[in-house]
């Protein structure tokens, strides 16, 4: 799909220079001292040659064929250049030059067109604002790196090319491989879906890893990176995730960058491996390229010092790993095997001493441990180690399709033997902590492949009652819609909605009152009130006539001192509810992503402590239960001693209706259940509360 870009055989460099440290110098340095064996054609219309390549005044003079031209002249020039290269019969065009979108109105205007000459002549556009490419497979370096690395399987999109320099730096100083090497900069046209797809067919690339600062199409990159995900890992660095660097991240590409929490749950969807920091997305994707996934979450750990040892089990006990229990012929062949002080338990201490045979020796024994899926390998610094020697004796030892991640302590002065690990495919870390971290999200990974097939289930609803309710206030363009109108839209899915009715005099509220019996809720009803205690508009356990009378007077007064501009279309009696958990459902419509599902429970634990889980809809019944287990407060859901069961499968119901109308309905554009009051197993589970907002212009 992008053979002409990331394979092409003839590249033209418009701004091509003579002077050193100029972009359009470097990128011709790359391509003519990198190996690329196509064909070069720079241009420049004061040079006659460049690096002893003859030099084109201008593209129009150019008979041949052009597979790919990059672009690095000023911003007001690009246009033209991009035109020139059009004419010239450019298949692909990479702009490096920045001065676009990011910069303000003026560069937008500029970005816009040559956007739309790629579109209109079917060449397609990388940047602007970009780095340019690299593609070791092609030996190409079309780009102002300062390094071009050695052929090796991850590839890397990137929407900062400084993050594309420093995954070359750090890939070049280990000794390891790249494949390709890809800065997307502002995303004008080809963006990460399509180098997603790309890097997923491609069969040099074993791993996929990316910096994202924002997402161009919610739904095509969920479809793309599951695609990819199911084919080979796909580790993303996702930035601007708090108020800051969502405002940074805008002036750096010119995109809006969307919800934290939409992005964590697109990512958990699609399967992609989340990397939390720069550190982790180098340490995930060696350990992934290098290292077969572990099939379960069993961990030995081999050291020569008892410290790293615990720090390491500790590590492990935290991320959710589990410290193996070795059985008891590998605890007799590791008596053989070590000296008598050894510690022949989980963590197996081999001592200060320890040489390259005996780590060897204990790779081996826990590698052929039915209960062992992975091993971390700790080693210290003493006068007598030989990391170097110990680093290939674990590489020869390597056997049984077992991960083994290495956790060679000490400065890269005291070790300047690292290189040995990396020839023997072990992933190397400056910490046991750093070490499970990674083994941890290859785990995560491996139970996502192993996931089975979701299925969503879908309820028998009211689907007409709802499109009716909708249709009513949108053509009259209320997007608000009360707790009354909110309840009938959640008894047509199918909800426990407390019996009511609008009441518009005390007389009337006393009546109904009568019919559905004591004790009574009493709410004022206004499309301007969202916060009905905040004005005074809410008064439980009504347990007389008397009562509600004196109560539809105050109500009526208090919203009339405290919200005076307040519309008010009655009170609203309702029956009142049988005391059980107080829990909060929501659904919010991120704009990338489309409905977010909400669940937490009610009062400090989403105040305070916010302590909410959120997935994508459409869920499947686990995917429900995986919102409320993935919560801290989830063993509150669990019976106390001597107390029932809280019904989670009238939580879970619940949630997947949610889901179900949020995907029926896109109109909706927010929706919140507060409280939800559910009980033991055999009650009905209540919506007190409710709200919807619905989308101005009647979708997404």
């Amino acid at each position: 799909m992008l053979e002409f870009l990331l394979y092409p055989k003839s590249i033209a460099v418009i701004g091509a220079s003579r002077t050193p440290g100029k972009v359009g110098h470097e990128i011709m340095i790359n391509l003519t001292e990198g190996g690329y064996e196509g064909q070069i054609i720079p241009v420049n219309p004061s040079a006659d040659e460049v690096l002893g390549l003859k030099c084109m005044h201008d593209l129009d003079a150019y008979k041949g064929v052009i597979d790919l031209t990059v672009v690095a002249v000023p911003s007001p020039l690009v246009p033209q250049a991009v035109k020139t290269s059009i004419k010239a019969g450019a298949k692909a065009i990479a702009v490096v030059t920045a001065g676009f979108r990011e910069v303000g109105q003026e560069g937008d205007a500029l970005q816009t067109e040559i956007t739309g000459l790629c579109a209109k002549a079917g060449v397609r556009l990388l940047g602007p604002n970009c780095l340019g490419l690299i593609n070791t497979d092609h030996r190409m370096n079309a780009s102002f790196s300062k390094q071009m690395p050695k052929r090796g399987d991850i590839s890397l999109l990137s929407q900062s090319g400084a993050v594309c320099t420093a995954m070359v730096d750090w890939a070049t100083a280990r000794g390891l491989g790249l494949a390709k090497v890809v800065s997307i900069g502002n995303k004008a046209d080809l963006n990460e879906t399509d180098f997603l797809q790309a890097f997923a067919e491609d069969e040099q690339t074993r791993v996929i890893v990316g910096y994202l600062e924002s997402i161009t199409s919610g739904e095509k990159f969920i479809r793309a990176a599951r695609a990819a995900a199911s084919a080979k890992p796909l580790v993303l660095l996702r930035a601007g995730i708090t108020k800051a660097g969502m405002r940074a991240a805008s002036a750096h590409t010119g995109h809006l960058a969307g919800h934290d929490i939409a992005y964590a749950a697109a990512f958990r969807r699609s399967g992609v491996i989340r990397a939390e920091s720069f550190d982790a997305l180098f340490d995930y994707s060696v350990a992934l390229s290098m290292q077969p996934l572990p099939k379960g979450n069993r961990v030995a750990i081999i050291t020569n010092a008892g410290g790293p040892g615990v720090m390491a089990a500790d590590a492990a006990e935290q991320a959710g790993m589990t410290v193996a229990t070795l059985n008891s012929r590998s605890a007799s062949a590791l008596k053989e095997d070590l000296p008598p002080a050894a510690i022949v338990a989980n963590p197996i201490d081999v001592l200060g001493d320890a040489d390259p045979k005996r780590y060897a020796a204990a790779v081996q024994t826990a590698r052929a441990d039915e209960a062992v899926d992975a091993i971390i390998v700790i080693l210290t610094p003493h006068a007598m180690t030989k990391p170097a020697e110990t680093a290939r004796a674990i590489g020869a030892s390597k056997v049984g399709g077992k991960p083994i991640l290495a956790v060679f302590l000490g400065s890269a002065d005291a070790m300047p033997q690292r290189k040995e690990l990396a020839d023997c495919c072990l992933p190397d870390y400056p910490s046991p902590e750093r070490a499970v971290a990674a083994l941890r999200a290859m785990y995560e990974y491996h139970l996502w492949r192993k996931r089975p097939a979701r299925v969503v289930a879908r309820f028998p609803v009211n689907r007409r009652r709802v499109e009716r309710i909708i249709a009513r206030h949108l053509k009259t363009n209320h997007v608000q819609m009360g707790e009354v109108e909110a309840k009938e839209i959640l008894r047509a899915y199918d909800f426990n909605v407390p019996d009511g009715r609008v009441a518009n005099s005390p007389e009337d509220a006393v009546e109904v009152a009568g019919r559905i019996g004591f004790p009574v809720a009493m709410k004022v009803v206004s499309p301007d009130i969202l916060h009905k205690s905040a004005v005074g508009g809410i008064k439980l356990n009504i347990s007389s006539p008397e009562a509600v009378r004196d109560t539809f007077d105050l109500l009526t007064l208090r919203v009339t001192r405290r919200a005076p501009q307040a519309r008010v279309h009655g009170i609203y009696v309702e029956k009142m509810c049988v005391h059980g958990l107080e829990l909060v459902l929501g659904m919010t419509c991120d704009p990338q992503f489309g409905p977010l599902l909400m669940f937490g429970l009610g009062g400090i634990f989403v105040d305070v402590l916010k302590d909410v889980s959120c997935y994508l809809a459409p869920i499947t019944a686990d995917e429900a239960m995986q919102m409320l287990s993935e919560t801290r407060s989830y063993a509150l859901l669990k019976a106390a001693r001597g107390q029932a069961d809280i019904d989670l499968t009238a939580i879970t119901g619940a949630l997947q209706r949610i889901s179900q109308l949020a995907t029926d309905f896109p109109q909706i554009k927010e929706l919140n259940i507060n409280p939800f009051i559910v009980g033991s197993v055999g009650t009905e589970p209540m919506v007190v509360d409710a709200g919807i907002t619905l989308s101005q212009g009647g979708g997404k």
